[in-house]
């Protein structure tokens, strides 16, 4: 499991003076990125392969308020992955200062092409990084109709 601490700052609360919605994504956004850049998957691999990350869907479950003063924790999991790497999952989960678990956080990606705008499969170079990566009793290999669980789908306005 990957751990990184963070201290709140006071742009990370809201209006209620507890961490606010959007810190939770910042946070786990940015324990991702520290997570893929330990394993390689840096700015740079990224521009040699052109491709990008993209959030599919991203789920928060707040159990207890958590105020500013002590650091926070956040851990990261590899908890799915398709067989070719386009598609990921990680779940997440924050920790208060002794260790309390007062958030839990799944969310789904893939890889995009950055010049042509569609999903790829990692290149296997790439690939091999992930499959380094330690995994949890949870895993399991993604299929493309795992991105689809929630059935949702776009509702246009109408253009009348």
């Amino acid at each position: 499991m990957y751990l990184k601490e963070f201290d709140i700052r006071w742009n990370d609360l809201d209006a209620n003076r507890h961490l606010a919605n959007k810190t939770y994504i910042e946070y786990a956004a940015h324990t991702r990125m520290g997570f893929l850049n330990k394993h390689g998957f840096d700015q740079r691999m990224m521009a040699k392969h052109n491709i990008g990350p993209v959030v599919f869907y991203e789920h928060i479950y707040f159990f207890k308020e958590v105020f500013s003063g002590k650091p926070v924790k956040v851990s990261l999991e590899l908890t799915g992955l398709s067989e070719d790497g386009m598609f990921f999952e990680f779940t997440q989960n924050f920790y208060d200062h002794k260790g309390r678990n007062f958030a839990h956080y799944e969310m789904m990606g893939a890889w995009i092409d950055l010049k042509e705008r569609k999903l790829i499969p990692l290149p296997r170079e790439v690939y091999a990084l992930l499959d380094e990566v330690d995994r949890p009793d949870s895993f399991r290999v993604l299929t493309k109709e795992d991105t689809r669980k929630h059935a949702k789908r776009p509702v246009d306005l109408d253009r009348d």
